[in-house]
């Protein structure tokens, strides 16, 4: 099935490129050019695109305020030369389901995040995975969760909570990594997107984080981690806590199981 794709960049050189990129694939096939964000949200509209590459600098309306208004029409992944955390955290709080950041991707990696997108699948380049798993880390540490385990122990630091965990439950680390994402209530999917590695190794992962926690489920491994077993042996989780995971789950279009 082909997907089809609108492009929506003020550049008419990045326009072409993008549209020789894509159509030398049988599978994709771009209907539509966009130079502002006011004309891609009316050609989405006409065209019904399968995926929309959305710039975020444009002119009349620029790609964080047109995304809103694209998101209900089409799945959106952003392609960009924007690369700054603020403006990745942003667009995927309005809904963006990728995003690539120009120079991060060969011709083959960009044609793959566009069926990923069209297929519901969270797809990033470096920089930006970077600046999701900053949102991550910078929540975990509310709970008292640094980040990096390999990082720390380079530079002779005192462990951290994570690093406790780490060596208390005997988890690798990348289990611990793992477990982090989880406490910060990213689905499965998100994990694997973040960690670059495939939705069935986290399972893996999981199934062996849950064995070394003798956790039953997410919110028995989360209160272990993070140390709110309650007194009587019940698993409390903080309610802010919880908060926090209701907008972190905003963040990708995975399954929370």
């Amino acid at each position: 099935m082909t997907v089809t794709v609108l492009v929506a960049d003020d550049n008419p050189v990045v326009r072409a490129g993008l549209r020789a990129l894509l159509d030398t694939d049988g599978a994709l096939r771009v209907v539509a050019e966009a130079p502002d964000g006011r004309t891609a949200v009316h050609l989405t509209e006409q065209h019904h695109p399968d995926v929309v590459l959305l710039d975020v600098r444009m002119p009349v309306i620029d790609g964080l305020t047109a995304l809103p208004h694209l998101v209900p029409l089409a799945p959106v992944l952003m392609l960009t030369y924007s690369g700054e955390s603020e403006i990745v955290r942003e667009a995927l709080r309005l809904g963006a389901g990728g995003y690539l950041v120009h120079g991060e991707f060969t011709p083959e990696e960009l044609r793959t995040a566009v069926r990923d997108v069209a297929a519901g699948r969270a797809h990033f380049t470096p920089t930006a995975a970077n600046a999701v798993l900053g949102v991550v880390r910078g929540a975990t540490a509310h709970g008292g969760v640094r980040p990096t385990v390999s990082n720390s122990l380079r530079s002779g630091e005192t462990p951290s909570q994570l690093q406790r965990n780490v060596a208390r439950y005997g988890l690798s680390v990348r289990e611990g990594e793992v477990m982090d994402l989880i406490a910060s209530g990213l689905s499965n999917r998100q994990i694997a997107d973040t960690c670059f590695i495939s939705e069935k190794t986290v399972k893996n992962h999981i199934n062996r984080i849950f064995a070394k926690l003798h956790a039953r489920s997410r919110s028995e491994a989360i209160a272990a981690w993070l140390g709110t077993r309650g007194t009587r042996g019940a698993w409390e989780v903080p309610g802010d806590l919880l908060r926090g995971l209701g907008t972190l789950g905003t963040l990708g279009t995975g399954r929370t199981s």
